[in-house]
């Protein structure tokens, strides 16, 4: 990288809650999950849902002017989020900011509705066209947020979000603009959206066990990968800032060829490639964490290990995953990923997986640690933030 990139703002709400406390409140619970139990076309269904406190905060969101009265709800929670990072951040309305807002899916559960009503009706409602479009994330919040930079939305599947990071690292980078704000947000819990996940035979069918998802089990025989929302955005600037919480000093990508629509190779090739390239002239002994896409499938999960372990070789850095305890949300779930890093970083606390030993030494203090994502046909992001 030219330049460390400071992240002066974080906002977020998930099935972990709505606001920092809460978060890492809920982090430091060992044996605590956030899954819930839906129904899903008649069938008993794990999700990562978040709380009707939540949804009551989006509600207010969605009041605070008729203009977000028919907003999917992938906006609102990005809308939410946004709003807290800039307020975190001491950013003002109007200021020269560009913005980038992925999603994998985007306005699913409203996709959804129209086209049953479509179904029925042989036509189609009047808004169903601009509420449905990928890019009403990122233009409803810089519309909400009265940016002056360039407003982006993109979908690159599960590695949305830390794609939305690169982009915004490389806008700052090219001098166009100064501040940026990334993120992403995701709502997938919709009855097709599940249906899709259960055709693929990785939804995790164990609704009454006490872990329903067991991430980083390398020896489970089974796929136990489940749905969560939510959406988290940062607030990024040039140079070290005095106000950084975490800096960013390393990025990667890689995307390898495909050999299956949904899978990437055994020794994850792609992400050996994103790490190398985010670790750059780092020595890999300065890696203290890795917080791992690992989304609960014995492929997804075994084959990012393989890559860790071709890059790291005997030394492995803490590994650790916040989707047995949150479930997967797709093109926001790096975000989330990325703001788990910056927590332990700011606490210096490693959060354990139940599944998978901690090294000893880890009560060290916490310097780097890389965030993977990875989406459907191997398109990987490695992020490496620091704290140095």
């Amino acid at each position: 990288m030219k330049e460390v990139i400071s992240i002066t703002g974080i906002g977020s709400i998930s099935p972990l809650g709505s606001d920092a406390t809460m978060i890492w409140n809920h982090y430091l619970k060992k044996d605590d999950h956030q899954i819930s139990v839906q129904s899903h076309s008649e069938t008993e269904t794990a999700v990562g849902a978040i709380s009707s406190a939540s949804e009551t905060l989006l509600e207010e969101v969605r009041s605070s002017t008729d203009h977000y009265k028919d907003v999917d709800k992938t906006v609102l929670m990005g809308l939410y989020a946004g709003r807290q990072a800039m307020h975190e951040a001491g950013w003002k309305h109007a200021d020269h900011f560009g913005i980038n807002m992925g999603s994998s899916r985007g306005a699913t559960e409203l996709f959804e509705k129209y086209h049953q009503e479509f179904l029925a009706t042989n036509k189609a409602s009047t808004l169903s066209s601009p509420t449905t479009t990928l890019g009403n994330i990122a233009t409803w919040l810089a519309n909400d947020l009265q940016a002056k930079g360039p407003s982006i939305s993109h979908s690159i599947t599960c590695s949305t979000a830390l794609h939305s990071v690169i982009n915004g690292v490389a806008w700052l980078q090219s001098g166009l603009c100064d501040k940026f704000m990334v993120g992403g947000s995701e709502a997938p819990l919709t009855a097709f959206t599940v249906a899709q996940m259960r055709a693929l035979k990785i939804y995790t069918q164990y609704t009454k066990a006490q872990y329903p998802c067991r991430t980083l089990d390398l020896e489970k025989n089974r796929n136990q990968m489940f749905l969560g929302e939510g959406a988290a955005v940062f607030c990024l600037e040039r140079g070290k800032q005095p106000n950084a919480k975490a800096y960013i000093t390393g990025i990667g990508y890689a995307t390898e060829p495909l050999k299956h629509n949904i899978s990437i190779s055994t020794n994850a090739d792609c992400f050996q490639d994103s790490m190398k390239m985010a670790i750059g002239e780092s020595n890999l002994n300065e890696i203290d964490a890795i917080v791992m896409h690992a989304p609960g499938t014995i492929k997804g999960d075994l084959s990012e290990y393989n890559a860790i372990k071709a890059v790291f070789g005997n030394q492995l850095p803490a590994l650790t995953s916040n989707k047995w305890k949150i479930g997967h949300s797709f093109g926001a779930s790096g975000a989330l990923s990325l703001e788990l890093a910056v927590m332990m970083l700011q606490h210096q606390h490693f959060i354990e997986v139940p599944f998978i030993e901690t090294p000893k030494n880890i009560n060290r203090t916490l310097k780097h640690i890389l965030i993977n994502a990875v989406g459907f046909g191997g398109n990987a992001v490695t992020i490496k933030v620091s704290i140095v």
